[in-house]
């Protein structure tokens, strides 16, 4: 079905999970720079354009100004101080996210190199749904799985069992006028 490695892996369940839930003529504004996964999507025939690296903490002009069907966000929730914010923007019906799940025996994924490339948040998986609603949005479908590593030791056994990402289709919820 997929290969078995990072991130092919990752990307296989999120292909099949985005072609589950939106058809290919959608228009998806997928949050982050053009990467690998992004580029797996226009090749399947997605319209997919990407946001160009500005802070969605703070810039959330692309996001607003966007006038398609579907909003991606595909592990970038976790690098933002206030995803609700960007969230409450979206204009799109639409969104498939998915977030890594804080574990237990691990600390917080923080880059030895990098000074951006950190998590700020590591949701459990009620967390995120919370967020979700909270921002105007209906979970329709979800799913968790696990990354085991190739590595000795408890923690990688752990890893084998334990889910590590959680992935969303979610629907803007509809407002009643009073």
């Amino acid at each position: 079905m997929y290969e078995k490695t990072f991130p092919n892996k990752r990307f296989a369940i999120t292909m099949a999970f985005l072609e589950r839930h939106v058809p290919k003529d959608r228009r998806i504004l997928d949050l982050g720079v053009p990467n690998p996964l992004s580029e797996q999507m226009t090749a399947a025939g997605y319209q997919v354009t990407n946001t160009q690296g500005e802070d969605l903490d703070v810039d959330h002009d692309r996001v607003a100004q966007f006038n398609g069907e579907v909003v991606t966000a595909f592990e970038i929730f976790e690098h933002m101080l206030a995803p609700y914010n960007v969230l409450t923007k979206i204009k799109a019906n639409s969104l498939v996210a998915s977030v890594p799940l804080r574990l237990w025996f691990a600390p917080a994924y923080r880059s030895k190199t990098d000074p951006w490339d950190r998590h700020y948040h590591e949701f459990e998986d009620w967390q995120f749904n919370w967020l979700l609603e909270k921002s105007g949005w209906e979970i329709k479908d979800r799913m968790k799985w696990a990354h085991p590593v190739k590595k000795l030791g408890l923690r990688p056994l752990l890893r084998r069992f334990t889910p590590r990402y959680y992935l969303v289709y979610a629907e803007r919820k509809a407002t009643t006028s009073p």
